[in-house]
């Protein structure tokens, strides 16, 4: 056997590529050649690999082989193979990237390993992005994170949530909500996975009351999967209507809110769009009202609280009596005789 280069230094994509021509030489390459060059510790590994490779539609032959005595395997494509298919675009493979910045706060999960696999996979198909424009793109594109849940204890939570979801199972799982100590069973059909604010959520059906409701991941204590029952996703059921009248993910009995901000606060509050039954009216003093139809809970009293004196609640009469009475216990905190 000639001398070996050494692939071990590349990455999986990278080791992909060269794969493929070991694969594509008249004579095939063995496995033992395989692992050899790609430092691939086991057999297990090298079927990974070529389990890989297929999912790409790569038409790889094996058959068993003696060589000098032992057994191994040659493994071959067919020379007039040529890869058919959709090539993905620079910009396309850099939209990818990007995408997959948006998950820096899944960091230390499985999820977050399986992305970067599956872009260095894709990026094999990539025949017409240049490696030196391509370069040092976790420094040309940036997610700022938000402050981030930390999800890296729940690495085997979301695998189980995320199976679950494929294969329509319903689960067993035991949940505690904030500030209460005591963990309760659910039997769920989890419908959605959701990302919000730097934190992972779940829509699941509760078989007990009979209801779709939001759970936290980082709040689950177990989820295990019922695997030989299955659940049907409902016809006539579409995630965006939970949060359709929530000012965040947290739903509720709707009202009419009007709140009105100063000449600081207005340029901010008019660039956005807040909730889509929004409306904003300009008034003295470049002030601007905003009305909105949404559920009155803690994300949304919030977002109101952090304008400080920058905005005034004008309805209902409920909202603005628990926005004084929050901000006058903000004032007690603060005295400066104790």
């Amino acid at each position: 056997m000639s001398q070996l280069m050494d692939y071990s230094k590349f990455n999986k994509s990278q080791k992909f590529v060269f794969m493929v021509q070991l694969l594509q030489r008249k004579e095939g390459v063995l496995a033992s050649e395989l692992k050899d060059r790609f430092d691939l510790q086991n057999d297990r590994t090298l079927r990974r690999y070529i389990h890989d490779l297929k999912e790409m539609d790569l038409p790889i032959r094996i058959e068993r082989v003696s060589e000098d005595g032992e057994k191994d395997r040659r493994l071959w494509i067919d020379a007039n193979y040529q890869r058919t298919g959709v090539q993905i675009s620079l910009l396309e493979w850099v939209s990818l990237h990007f995408g997959r910045t948006l998950f820096g706060f899944l960091q230390g999960t499985n999820l977050t390993q399986d992305i970067d696999d599956a872009l260095e996979r894709l990026s094999t198909l990539a025949g017409d992005v240049n490696q030196k424009i391509t370069s040092d793109m976790s420094r040309k594109f940036m997610a700022v994170p938000e402050h981030a849940k930390d999800h890296s204890e729940k690495s085997e939570v979301i695998d189980e949530i995320l199976t679950a979801l494929l294969y329509q199972n319903p689960v067993e799982a035991f949940y505690a909500k904030i500030g209460r100590p005591a963990m309760r069973k659910y039997v769920l059909y989890p419908y959605t996975l959701v990302t919000y604010r730097q934190g992972l959520y779940i829509f699941a059906f509760d078989t007990k009351e009979h209801k779709i409701k939001t759970f936290a991941i980082d709040r689950f204590h177990s989820f295990k999967r019922i695997r030989n029952q299955h659940f049907e996703l409902p016809k006539n059921y579409h995630p965006e209507k939970i949060v359709a009248d929530a000012f965040g993910i947290m739903g509720g009995k709707t009202e009419e809110i009007s709140l009105r901000f100063n000449k600081y606060a207005a340029p901010y509050i008019q660039e956005r769009i807040w909730h889509h039954s929004q409306e904003t009216y300009p008034v003295d003093n470049a002030e601007l009202i905003l009305k909105m139809n949404v559920a009155i809970n803690h994300e949304l009293i919030s977002w109101i609280l952090g304008f400080g004196p920058d905005a005034k609640v004008l309805s209902p009469p409920s909202l603005k009596e628990r926005i004084y009475d929050l901000h006058k216990r903000s004032i007690e905190n603060f005295d400066t005789d104790k």
